[in-house]
């Protein structure tokens, strides 16, 4: 199964550190966020990585390069240095990642999620990976029912990972341009075509410069405690 890393976003919440350097590779204890995300995918299984990338993007490419130091094959998607959303980078990746399910992770989360879990599961359009909300999400994204399919509306609610299995069929036909996943996600819910899971471990989203300070902390603790 291949895996893409989404890697193409702004960063706007996180400047002035972005204006120079794209979000994925902004340090944590010392390694690059989209780093340590490669590193926990090639643990898991995941060997042929695409990543797409905008704004600053070839410092991604000259960093990370063709993924042989990791023990993986990597591949880029390039939007120009605008990007094209969730969904419209997905399809404009749609030619490397072949016909078969694929897993994409957001390129600014920290997770100790086990992806290799992921590898081998039937789906039908898509699978989410849910957490618990979150101070800046208090709201939640979807539900999930007892049978395990997404629901918009549940008793509870719970936030979108950005972990997620999805077929090439999610997108059907839609041509490139910038599109947003969650509507896609809205059409294909009531037909019961996408299920879900709860993921009660670590994971955060490293969205401004006070998260990813809460990460590297996280990161030297966790190191510390291994010695």
């Amino acid at each position: 199964m291949k895996a893409m890393i989404l890697a193409a976003g702004r960063g706007e919440r996180m400047r002035p550190l972005t204006d120079h350097t794209p979000k994925p590779l902004l340090p944590a204890a010392g390694k690059a966020l989209i780093e340590h995300t490669i590193t926990q995918l090639v643990a898991a299984g995941f060997h042929e990585i695409i990543i797409n990338h905008a704004h600053l993007g070839q410092q991604i490419e000259q960093r990370i390069g063709n993924g042989e130091r990791f023990g993986a094959e990597i591949r880029y998607s390039p939007e120009g240095e605008q990007g094209l959303e969730t969904a419209g980078g997905i399809i404009n990746a749609l030619p490397l990642l072949g016909k078969e399910a694929f897993l994409v992770v957001n390129g600014d989360i920290a997770t100790d999620f086990p992806f290799a879990e992921l590898k081998n599961l039937n789906i039908d359009l898509a699978h989410l990976v849910l957490v618990g909300n979150p101070e800046h999400n208090r709201q939640g994204d979807f539900g999930l029912d007892k049978a395990g399919k997404v629901i918009e509306n549940g008793l509870e609610k719970f936030t979108f990972s950005g972990i997620g299995l999805y077929r090439p069929e999610l997108f059907g036909n839609t041509p490139v341009g910038k599109i947003k996943l969650a509507p896609l996600l809205r059409t294909a819910i009531p037909e019961r075509r996408i299920s879900g899971q709860k993921f009660d471990g670590f994971w955060m989203d490293i969205g401004t410069p006070q998260r990813l300070k809460e990460l590297d902390l996280y990161y030297k603790q966790r190191e510390s405690n291994h010695e």
